[in-house]
């Protein structure tokens, strides 16, 4: 008994660790890169299509039983880390956007997916069953933690400068994968055959991003050739064929390793049979439509948000601590109350009631963007109107966090008892595909529109999710049943 909390404080430790190191990649992409680019006069259609690239994030399952299969997880994050530390200093010394960072950007998300299973499978290893629970704080706290260094970095880019701050980041990301080696070792398995799938594999993440590059390269240039497109729109396409292609061949190795070793690690069949078991249910096509569009209108204006900011003059402290660290605060807080909401009045109501409020808090950003001027670099930006941006910023975060409670309590209320865990990850990648393909077509809306009336638009595309709410409703009813 008296050994059992220090061996749990051992573990909690290596928990925290580990996911600031998940959560960390995860601010990179989503708030510096945005602010860095945009500060450097990078298109808005341009940094829009960046979102594209975090579709490694939603597809991660695809090549997650290679990962399981090599078993050795603190390799993986050693080697990814490193790997994204690399990126980052590629980054630290680009002036431009060319292809090349597109796949600078493309392999750090990549690899940031990758560390996300090799994390999360060394902590399941990890784990007895009763510490889950603990764990799990621990886990998302320090994912926040990360992510609030992450906006650390982007304040402290107007003192280092960028080559400064991606330096900082790389040297942390870096950190991260040394520190890892030293976590407990995981159980022993055999190693001879998993060294030469290590070549195997390494070889194999070689070919397809050289592949990536190619295709991206060959499918760009060659409609801008054949037709008269503009050359973001080229890039976005050619980066959709690229995840495609992409993710078709992890999907066609994954079935050929399945046909030589049906019985190995190699195979996900809990994913696939969760897949078919939840489309045989009734009204899951609502359901997955309801799930592709519940929180639209938020990942609509999400990735646009932080453009916003800079071309109204904001510099990069302001929007680190007011947009990302003190949103990501009230996004916990507003998670905390939706909580304590969908638990008093049940999913359902919660829906719709906390969905109302998230809708409702675009407009915000829509009487911001009507009222303050943009402004230009280094030019103060009038009190009054900081308050108005803040605000609007504060209620986007805390609402955000109420409507995401809601939702995934539903995601949790509809999965099976039998395949829980592998239901409620495939709901959330639809949930996630929603941020990162509105996110792509929201550089396009703000170019076109313009800021207020593109997040004008957003306040309406949160209100097609409510016409699925009927069949929404019979789906949570019939969850009820089953567990019962």
């Amino acid at each position: 008994m008296t050994n059992r909390p220090l061996l749990l404080k051992s573990k909690l430790f290596w928990v925290g660790i580990l996911y600031f190191a998940q959560g960390f990649p995860f601010g990179v992409f989503y708030d510096v890169l945005p602010v860095h680019f945009r500060q450097q006069g990078v298109d808005l259609r341009e940094i829009g299509l960046l979102s594209l690239l975090g579709l490694a994030w939603t597809v991660k399952f695809l090549w997650a039983p290679a990962v399981d299969y090599y078993r050795h997880h603190r390799r993986w994050m050693l080697a990814v880390d490193l790997a994204m530390g690399a990126c980052l200093l590629y980054l630290s010394m680009q002036a431009g956007f060319g292809p090349p960072v597109w796949v600078a950007i493309g392999l750090f998300t990549l690899l940031s997916a990758t560390n996300d299973i090799a994390i999360d499978g060394y902590t399941i290893e990890l784990l007895e069953k009763n510490e889950l629970g603990m764990a799990n704080g621990v886990r998302n706290g320090m994912a926040r933690v990360g992510i609030l260094t992450a906006g650390v970095v982007l304040i402290l880019s107007d003192i280092l400068g960028w080559p400064g701050a991606y330096l900082l980041a790389a040297a942390i990301i870096g950190l991260m994968g040394i520190v890892c080696r030293y976590a407990p070792r995981e159980r022993p398995i055999a190693v001879a055959r998993q060294r030469l799938f290590l070549l195997r594999l390494l070889l194999a993440a070689l070919a397809l991003v050289l592949t990536g590059y190619a295709i991206q390269f060959g499918v760009r240039h060659g409609l801008e050739l054949v037709v008269t497109i503009n050359s973001a729109l080229a890039n976005g396409v050619a980066v959709i064929v690229t995840v495609l292609l992409m993710a078709a061949a992890a999907s066609l190795w994954l079935r050929r390793g399945a046909a030589r070793a049906p019985r190995t690690p190699l195979v996900s069949a809990p994913l696939f049979s969760a897949l078919a078991e939840m489309l045989k249910r009734p009204y899951i096509l609502p359901v997955i439509l309801f799930v592709l569009t519940f929180k639209l209108g938020d990942a609509a204006m999400g990735f646009m948000v932080k453009p916003y900011w800079v071309d109204s003059g904001f510099s990069a402290t302001q929007i680190g601590l007011v947009s990302v660290n003190l949103g990501l605060i009230l996004s916990i807080a507003g998670g905390l109350a939706g909580g304590w909401f969908t638990d008093r009045v049940g999913i359902f109501k919660a829906l719709w009631v906390l969905g109302l409020f998230q809708a409702l808090s675009n407009l915000g950003y829509v009487w911001a963007a009507s009222v303050v001027p943009l402004g230009a670099p280094g030019v103060p930006v009038a009190f009054e109107h900081q308050l108005l941006m803040y605000s609007a910023s504060a209620l986007e975060s805390f609402t955000g966090g109420l409507g995401t409670a809601a939702f995934l309590a539903f995601l949790m209320s509809i999965v099976s008892q039998r395949y829980s865990a592998a239901e409620y990850a495939l709901l959330s990648s639809l949930f996630a595909l929603t941020r990162h393909l509105a996110g792509f077509a929201s550089g396009y809306g703000a170019h076109y529109l313009g800021y207020a009336p593109y997040f004008l638009l957003t306040f309406f595309l949160a209100f097609p999710a409510y016409l699925l709410l009927p069949w929404v409703r019979k789906t949570l009813g019939a969850a009820d049943g089953r567990k019962e």
